[in-house]
């Protein structure tokens, strides 16, 4: 029989502890019932040739498990499973798998039934849409209705955002684990040899693999650090360029951990390269430094930016006092993204939900061009993991648009900015937990000075 990972390490019946307690404060915010679907492969290019199965996250926090073509149904704290029993055709495939009530067993279901039976506990139930579109047509037609997070499914969004915001200590431990997978995987890419991205981007996947977990996103292992998600990697490697991989393993049970680190490719940075470098470091410890309960995220992005535009004015590459340049977006010009954003079961966490999960009640994106792209504007709370991720780039749309040039002209020194040409992008990143005293910061094993990641290199 094939086993049944309970991702963690932890027994299991201390999972089920954590994820009866995650049931039982979920029945506590609603009234009604709730039914959450785990979705099912979706086929690359033929149906027989899927891409890997991942449950949907809401599904993954109440069950814990990775369940295929599965649906749960909460209510009260009781948490009844609908799955079918695979077909026997199914071992000569993929080898014996477990049964409905191993499942069932496994995640401390209170009730298991085969999923035909859904139907029957339908009425009333609230829902959250699964990702791939067969899924999403099931759940339409059993619902008789379509999802809407400001509709009938409005009070079960907040419900999980309220959830999900404040990570317990299951969901801390499988947060950590990642991160010293990952941590792990970009040490590797700092010594491996290669001549092109690809060769770096296989030492660090490696890595994570070989602990049986996957990457969290598509990783981004690039010498074009301007282009912000760079997915391929067929460069090489030259000994002038800077190295930007931003790369993050996922747990069997679906946490994320998501770090960047640039690197030179000789192995010492260039004097350009460090004065760069550093500017974006100083953002980077500055944010970190003023994360506590109670500060406003948005905060913690205009302090990275303010960090950030001072440090351009000292290499001459911007004129003009600080907070006149923040206030008229001059530093998004080479820090067009926001400082960071949620970190958990989704590596952007929730964002599948909109900006129900990043954006506080009342509260809606700007239309700035320095703030636009800002993924969490709320206070922080002890519990929750963020990213702190400032960067430099010099992205040619940005920099290139006569508009553009036009209207920041008069703080921008494009002849001074010309020096720094071996620069195309850094980002520095890592993740923290927001503690009652202050910070955490998970990925701290990682080196972030100039002079340790040159040591790092030189082994």
């Amino acid at each position: 029989m094939q086993a049944i990972d309970t991702s963690s390490g932890r027994s299991p019946l201390t999972l089920s502890h954590h994820l009866k307690q995650r049931r039982q404060r979920l029945a506590d915010r609603l009234d009604q019932p709730v039914v959450l679907w785990s979705g099912q492969r979706m086929s690359r290019n033929f149906p027989a040739n899927s891409y890997p199965f991942r449950a949907s996250s809401h599904f993954l926090y109440f069950a814990g498990q990775s369940i295929e073509r599965a649906a749960i149904h909460l209510d009260g704290g009781r948490l009844t499973l609908f799955l079918d029993d695979p077909a026997p055709s199914a071992a000569l495939w993929h080898g014996p798998t477990p049964s409905r009530d191993q499942w069932a067993e496994a995640i401390a279901a209170d009730a298991a039934y085969p999923y035909s039976q859904l139907a029957d506990f339908l009425d009333g139930a609230l829902t959250l849409p699964v990702q791939d579109p067969s899924s999403q047509q099931q759940q339409q037609h059993l619902l008789q209705r379509s999802f809407s997070p400001t509709g009938a499914d409005a009070d079960l969004v907040q419900a999980i955002v309220s959830l999900r915001l404040q990570h317990d200590a299951a969901a801390l431990a499988e947060l950590e684990q990642a991160a010293q997978v990952t941590v792990r995987a970009h040490q590797a890419g700092m010594r491996a040899i290669g001549s092109t991205e690809a060769q770096v981007r296989a030492a660090m996947e490696q890595v994570i693999v070989a602990a049986n977990m996957t990457c969290a996103y598509n990783s981004i292992v690039t010498v074009h650090g301007e282009v912000l998600h760079n997915e391929v990697y067929h460069h090489p490697l030259q000994p002038g360029d800077l190295l930007l991989a931003d790369v993050g393993a996922e747990t069997a049970g679906g946490w994320a951990a998501d770090i960047t680190r640039t690197w030179p490719v000789s192995g010492t940075f260039s004097s350009s390269q460090r004065s760069l470098y550093e500017v974006v470091l100083a953002a980077h410890d500055a944010c970190i430094a003023a994360i506590q309960p109670g500060v406003e995220y948005r905060s913690i992005h205009l302090l990275g930016a303010a960090t950030l535009a001072a440090g351009l004015v000292d290499l001459g590459i911007l004129r003009g006092a600080v907070d006149d340049l923040v206030d008229q977006d001059v530093h998004a010009l080479f820090f067009p993204h926001g400082i960071g954003h949620l970190l958990g079961l989704d590596v952007h966490d929730m964002e599948d939900l909109g900006d129900f999960a990043g954006y506080a009640p009342g509260r809606q994106r700007s239309d700035r061009f320095g703030l636009g792209y800002l993924r969490l504007d709320r206070p922080l709370l002890p519990g929750m993991v963020v990213t702190i991720e400032p960067g430099f780039y010099q992205v040619p749309a940005l920099l290139n648009d006569p508009d553009r040039r036009s209207r920041y002209a008069p703080w921008v020194n494009w002849e001074r900015l010309a020096h720094f040409a071996d620069v195309r992008g850094i980002r520095i990143e890592d993740d923290v937990l927001v503690t009652d005293q202050g910070h955490r910061v998970l990925t701290a094993d990682l080196p972030t000075s100039v002079a340790d990641l040159e040591d790092w290199m030189a082994g």
